[in-house]
């Protein structure tokens, strides 16, 4: 297969999630004159054949509704509802158990608008909307619209009153909340907000606290072991690549160049493999920076629960397995690796032997390139600036440190392990590790947008099959293109198939419940799973923060907010390791009132919240977006999990917490809270 093939592939793999759930339905955006100073904002949708919309007003818990959402308003005010102009097609679906009102072919949505002041008038916004046919569903992706005065109806003319009206300044719609009271059942907590007059950053509960936070000696950072990590994350992954076809071989065939280049000076040939080393590590670490530098921590950080990216993630790790089973190769163009074989030639000194290992890292990129991608995804979307880099450094450093150590022991290179059959297994059993690792990333897009479609017990179920799978194939019971006749069976490919047959054994039990804290940090939190033996464990009875500390307020009780998210890996360890001690349980459960505040909830807030931050207006969409500020503006944190015990007055009780899974320091941690609530 050819590069130009590959590079298709690669891109369409790439894209595929992103352009088809652009291309299922057209959006077209209208302003109709009305009469009267009103005016209707029209959505018009061209349906694709066999798929539909889900009108504006269904059943709750079901599919995703039509909704509109104004981003910015001046000079007109809505009137009414958002409403489909024509009547649905209302039937029983039978996945959602519910009367549903559908629209195929076409669809037209309306939003009435009474113009205040022509000259001013601007309007921003998006249509959401989820097309589903008899398989699949699309993400209610935003399709958005902006006008301004010159958009109007030629014919529109504002009636006096409405004018007058107009006289002050309108500006972008904002919501805010205030709780009220909640009604409690023996299995649950129902909560209800309204809307109240009083704007966030005024409301007292979300005053900021970080000064009491000070006080207490204010904890939360786990930046430091996450770097750490991700730096022997990214050795391993170096390890990994070392015994790879493209890689292993050009070890002997490289120290013994430059041994023979300088036959009667050792202590040259020696330094040159050195700085050659240091080179490849020059090399990518300058790559991580180079993520970092082009895209910028935080938009990285962003990409992590999007579900557009997080779909492209998966489709490119599903593209490396399929590369690493031995379909095709991903190959850089040979005239970038010709290139740099010339300067190689060209040069001279130092600047050659960089050149030199330029060329290995294009000569390996089809082995090295997938493992690589799978490390800067990790480390990019950690949402630290040094991450990539970090990663790449550890990379790097198992890559060169080959190189040195046998251009120092030259003796070494008898005793290698020969080229053969086993370096295309090892390919192999990677491809099986990417194929796992790719229904994470789709599981995150999954969580953080409510589709259920990846479930815990669906994930758990497609783990067993591909562990088993790599099971099979270690004991020679599957071959797959380029394998060699496997003659017989070594003994360290019976003991990695029966860690991959013990594996997909040990997960068997979680498709009735069971935690499986080993991969917690991978798998959908157990709350999705529709089929539940297992009560060991912990769920918040609020997911809001106003409701949970109305409801304290009337009960005396102390309250736990646990910052999280559906794509934090830590806060699923946290979980199934620290919170299903029965002690732990037992003190969340009856004597503190616990909200967990997911950061990367996508759902649309009812109306924008407008906030000042660091001498900016920012504003809030999502709920996610909600309570991420409210970690920032209250706690001075951001960093997910969170733990922040309360008063009811929402001052901070005891020290906050971080990612520990020391079990007796968080009921240390929580009996401080109690005493001190006491006090």
């Amino acid at each position: 297969m050819n590069v130009r093939r590959i590079t298709f592939l690669f891109i369409l793999f790439s894209l595929s999630s992103y352009i088809f759930s652009q291309n299922v339905v057209n959006w077209k955006f209208s302003l109709q004159d009305k009469g009267n100073g009103e005016i209707e904002l029209v959505a018009d949708a061209t349906i694709q054949e066999g798929w539909h919309l889900y009108d504006t007003d269904i059943p709750k818990n079901t599919a995703n509704p039509t909704t509109l959402s104004f981003d910015k308003i001046t000079g007109a005010e809505p009137v009414g509802k958002f409403h489909a102009a024509q009547k649905a097609h209302v039937s029983f679906d039978p996945v959602f158990k519910a009367e549903i009102g559908t629209f195929e072919r076409t669809a037209r949505f309306i939003q009435r608008l009474k113009v205040t002041d022509k000259a001013k008038f601007v309007l921003e916004g998006d249509v959401r909307a989820q097309a589903c046919d008899d398989k699949t569903c699309t993400p209610p992706l935003p399709n958005d619209f902006a006008f301004k005065s010159s958009d109007l109806p030629a014919t529109l003319t504002v009636v006096a009153s409405a004018a007058k009206d107009a006289e002050t300044e309108e500006i972008a719609p904002t919501e805010t909340v205030q709780p009220i009271a909640s009604e409690q059942t023996d299995n649950a907590t129902t909560v209800v907000t309204t809307p109240s007059n009083t704007p966030i950053n005024k409301n007292v509960l979300w005053t900021p606290v970080i000064e009491e936070l000070k006080e207490f000696g204010m904890k939360g950072s786990v930046a430091g072991k996450s770097l750490f990590w991700i730096l022997i994350s990214g050795f391993i992954g170096g390890l990994i690549a070392l015994v790879t076809p493209c890689v292993w071989p050009l070890i002997p065939m490289t120290v013994s160049f430059f041994l023979k280049r300088n036959k009667t000076e050792k202590k040259k040939a020696i330094s040159e493999a050195i700085i050659y080393g240091f080179s490849i590590i020059v090399i990518y670490v300058t790559l991580g920076l180079l993520i970092t530098a082009i895209f910028g921590a935080s938009a990285l950080n962003d990409l992590s629960t999007s579900a557009v990216f997080n779909l492209i993630f998966c489709g490119l790790l599903i593209l490396f397995a399929i590369s690493f089973f031995g379909a095709f190769d991903l190959v850089l163009p040979a005239s970038w690796t010709n290139k740099m074989d010339e300067k190689a030639d060209k040069t001279s000194g130092l600047l050659s032997i960089f050149f030199m290992a330029f060329t290995l890292a294009l000569v390996s990129f089809s082995c090295t390139g997938p493992i690589i991608g799978t490390l800067l995804v990790e480390t990019a979307t950690s949402g630290s600036f040094l991450a990539p880099a970090i990663g790449m450094f550890g990379f790097a450093l198992a890559l060169a440190i080959p190189f040195a150590l046998f251009a120092i022991f030259p003796s070494w290179l008898q005793s290698m392990p020969k080229s053969g059959g086993w370096l295309n297994s090892v390919k192999v059993v990677l491809g099986f590790l990417e194929l796992a690792l790719a229904l994470k990333f789709l599981s995150v897009a999954d969580l953080a947008y409510g589709w259920r479609i990846l479930d815990r017990e669906v994930f758990l179920v497609l783990w067993i099959v591909i562990f088993a799978l790599l099971g099979l194939y270690l004991l020679g019971k599957l071959k797959l293109p380029h394998d060699s006749d496997l003659k017989h069976v070594s003994v360290t490919r019976l003991f990695l198939s029966i860690i991959s047959f013990a594996f997909a054994l040990y997960m068997v039990p979680g498709l009735w419940g069971a935690p499986l804290k080993s991969i917690s940090a991978f798998s959908p939190p157990i709350f999705t799973q529709d089929f539940n033996l297992y009560d060991g464990s912990v769920h918040a009875k609020f997911d809001d923060y106003e409701s949970a500390m109305a409801y304290a307020k009337q009960n005396n009780k102390p309250v736990m907010i646990d910052f999280s998210g559906y794509g934090c890996v830590n806060c699923r360890k946290m979980e199934a390791s620290v919170w299903t001690d029965a002690r732990v349980k037992s003190i969340l459960e009856n004597d503190y009132v616990l909200v967990t505040l997911m950061v990367d909830d996508k759902s649309r807030l009812p109306e924008i919240i407008e906030v000042d931050e660091n001498d900016r207006t920012t504003k809030l969409k999502t709920i996610g977006d909600k309570w991420s500020y409210l970690q920032r503006y209250k706690f001075g944190a951001n960093a997910q999990p969170y733990y922040i015990a309360l008063d009811t007055d929402g001052k901070p009780i005891a020290p906050s917490y971080a990612y520990d899974e020391d079990v007796e320091k968080y009921i240390q941690f929580l009996e401080t809270g109690l005493q001190n609530f006491k006090k």
